[in-house]
């Protein structure tokens, strides 16, 4: 199952590999000391940050994250890239995300202010119009993707903006992403253009972005083929853990269905998992996914039905999320804060609920740093968990007040004598305690066989028929059985170039079904004989061909008929 969880793939999108910020209060990884009028004296550690990249303050964009690096040489990420297209039996790609809409406010220590165009919500924006950085920006992007990527996702898209002063307002600034995907790269003595992902939600962070949001404001204004957008199940926020979450998100499917053909596909991302692990566990959570909070996040991401409506059914290119396939645990990361590294920790402290049992915590290699601190039981965090976000708030993060309010509770609470000092310490405790334990080497022994194996025939099905990327044609059906009987069962049919049919019933959300004859509900363009059943999702046994059968929740069924 190990060996399954990487297969049958493509191409291999890495999180980003920029360098990223560092401690705030030190230590600094390189430092300098002038011992005598002429020499200088350089004391060099190793970077030994934790953060899942997107904490960029821009300059050093062109090279690789050295924290990411085994021998420390960036050739090694030159050496992956020949060993993707040099794969046996099929070439992979590689794919690079890259973060240039945004600088962490550690960048405005490392750049000349003219980078620089005010404040944002992740730090600074940067200055697209000064005609400088547009092009020292662009050339870094040059460099970085002529380690040898074959394709370049960008981040955050919609933050590419300027100021109008005409207009007095932020206007997106679409001609420098255009001028991202026209970039020429020059690899081995190869000239080639990338295929272009662009994440772009506008009118996101406005508040109706979730109704408003085309997910094609790039795809529409580019002039090029090879340009893509993450589609509106792909795009953070979305939580198919709550119940009647596949009917609510019906409209957007049938978007798919129409223009989804340029779209990233699939619901389990870096994003999306995080989004996961911070839902109240009291609103409307599909029990039928699993007996305990952990069993129901890791089915919803890693779901036979989602992902067969994902590959068999839906047009666009699927992609998939290491850790969600290997349904292991994820979040938010990053151990450099000093400031608002407590409140961070607040945010994500109700992800105790959703990935972390009492099990899993009394492992002794698990949670070491924090059960140093004193938190030896997962019911001592707990309740810390309980306390610090609801401090936090009333505080208006005080660490102070935090501090004397957390040592002034009755029974005293499990951890350190608290003061701003040791809040700060519990704090990258936990970063560093969540980085090792959302490592999928954790996960790997304790894989689902016929889970693995029938994601991997998904990907080998897909593969096998590129057109079902294309949208839907005047044959082509997709709809959901009435009446709903309490459950959510969609239906859809394809049809290939060379004649094929391909059918599929998925058992979204619910209660179980009657016995139903798949091939029997109807479905325009199901009628007749020939139909052979070509996957089987867990839980339906390897002898069912056809005819009555009971569906469950996340139950799926594809059937192929030859013209």
């Amino acid at each position: 199952p190990a060996d399954q969880l990487f297969t049958g793939y493509d191409s291999v999108q890495l999180l980003p590999v920029e360098p990223t910020t560092v401690y705030e209060t030190g230590p600094d990884f390189w430092q300098e000391s002038q011992d005598t009028d002429t020499g200088v004296t350089v004391s060099l550690l190793r970077p030994d940050t934790t953060n899942w990249g997107y904490d960029i303050v821009i300059s050093g964009m062109a090279t690789v994250n050295p924290v990411l690096l085994e021998s420390g040489r960036p050739d090694e990420l030159v050496d992956l890239a020949c060993v993707l297209h040099n794969f046996p039996g099929k070439p992979k790609k590689l794919v690079f995300d890259v973060v240039f809409g945004h600088s962490d406010n550690q960048g405005l220590n490392a750049l000349n202010p003219h980078f620089f165009a005010g404040p944002n919500m992740y730090g600074q924006n940067l200055d697209y119009q000064n005609p400088a950085v547009r092009a020292i920006l662009l050339e870094m992007q040059r460099r970085k993707v002529n380690f040898g990527a074959d394709g370049v996702r960008v981040d955050g898209a919609q933050d590419f903006k300027f100021w109008d002063p005409q207009g007095q307002r932020m206007v997106h600034d679409d001609d420098y992403l255009q001028s991202m995907a026209d970039i020429v790269q020059q690899v081995a003595g190869t000239e080639y253009r990338p295929w272009f992902i662009f994440e772009d939600g506008r009118p996101w962070p406005d508040e109706d972005w979730e109704l408003s949001s085309t997910y094609r404001s790039v795809i529409e204004t580019q002039r090029d083929d090879d340009v893509f957008q993450w589609g509106p199940l792909t795009f953070a926020h979305n939580t198919p853990f709550l119940y009647t979450f596949w009917l609510g998100k019906f409209w957007r499917i049938r978007e798919c269905l129409s223009v989804g053909s340029n779209w990233i596909s699939g619901t389990s991302n870096h994003d999306t998992l995080r989004r996961g692990t911070q839902v109240s566990p009291e609103m409307n959570i599909n029990t039928g996914l699993g007996h305990s909070r952990m069993e129901i996040l890791d089915k919803a991401y890693d779901n036979p039905a989602v992902h067969t409506l994902t590959y068999a059914a839906l047009p666009g290119v699927p992609m998939d999320f290491l850790n969600a396939m290997a349904r292991g645990s994820w979040g938010f990361i990053r151990n450099q804060d000093d400031k608002y590294g407590v409140k961070v920790v607040a945010e994500e402290a109700i992800s105790l609920k959703w990935q972390v049992d009492e099990y899993s915590y009394s492992i002794p290699s698990n949670f070491r740093r924090l059960k140093e601190f004193g938190f030896e039981t997962r019911a001592d965090l707990a309740r810390f968990c309980e306390f610090l976000p609801a401090l936090v708030v009333v505080t208006e993060y005080d660490l102070e007040d935090i501090a004397r309010l957390l040592n002034a509770t009755d029974p005293r609470l499990a951890g350190p004598h608290y003061t701003v000092a040791t809040l700060k310490q519990v704090a990258r405790a936990w970063m560093d305690d969540m980085h090792d334990y959302c490592n999928i080497s954790h996960s790997l022994p304790g894989l689902d066989p016929v889970q693995s194996a029938y994601t991997l025939s998904l990907r080998e099905f897909r593969r096998a028929r590129p057109w079902l990327r294309d949208n839907y044609g005047p044959k082509d059906h997709f709809g959901y059985v009435e009446p709903l009987n309490g459950r959510t069962l969609f239906t859809a049919l394809r049809h290939g170039p060379d004649g094929e049919q391909v059918y599929s019933v998925l058992h979204m959300e619910g209660k179980p079904t009657t016995d139903i004859d798949p091939l029997r509900l109807g479905v325009p363009g199901t009628e007749g004989f020939g139909w052979q059943c070509a996957l089987r999702a867990p839980g339906i046994g390897s002898d069912y061909l056809s005819g009555p059968i009971v569906l469950r929740d996340s139950m799926a069924l594809v059937f192929t008929r030859k013209g």
